[in-house]
């Protein structure tokens, strides 16, 4: 199971691993009590991406088109892929104050996809 999450909510222990998916460390969380298992900044948009769409809801749609372009060649994603295919349960979190758009919510579903493919395989 994968989840989403903001990193300020309060960790609980159904969060199994935590996965920051987002290119900068989020403003205001100590390292120390963030309880992150694992940072995949990568996997995050692109700062010219992540700059360009500045969580402006009109942009939303061109960003998740773009975004899913990104990590369609994004050697990070095969690693949350990995990831996820070996432990469960899985939770992405992210900063956005925008918990309708952001980007772990498109990963999500880009990795919901790429698992569905790999199961096939298996």
């Amino acid at each position: 199971m994968i989840r989403i999450k903001r990193i300020y909510e309060r960790p609980e222990f159904i969060d199994g691993t935590r996965v920051l998916v987002d290119r900068l460390w989020p403003r205001g969380v100590r390292r120390s009590t963030a309880y992150v298992d694992i940072w995949m900044k990568n996997v995050g948009p692109s700062n010219e991406l992540r700059k360009w769409y500045a969580h402006q809801d009109t942009r939303w749609v061109r960003f998740k088109a773009r975004y899913i372009k990104e990590l369609e060649t994004n050697p990070t994603l095969f690693h949350l892929v990995k990831l996820a295919l070996h432990t469960d349960p899985i939770t992405l979190l992210f900063a956005s104050q925008n918990a309708k758009h952001n980007n772990a919510i498109v990963l999500l579903q880009v990795l919901n996809r790429e698992l569905k493919k790999a199961k096939k395989r298996m």
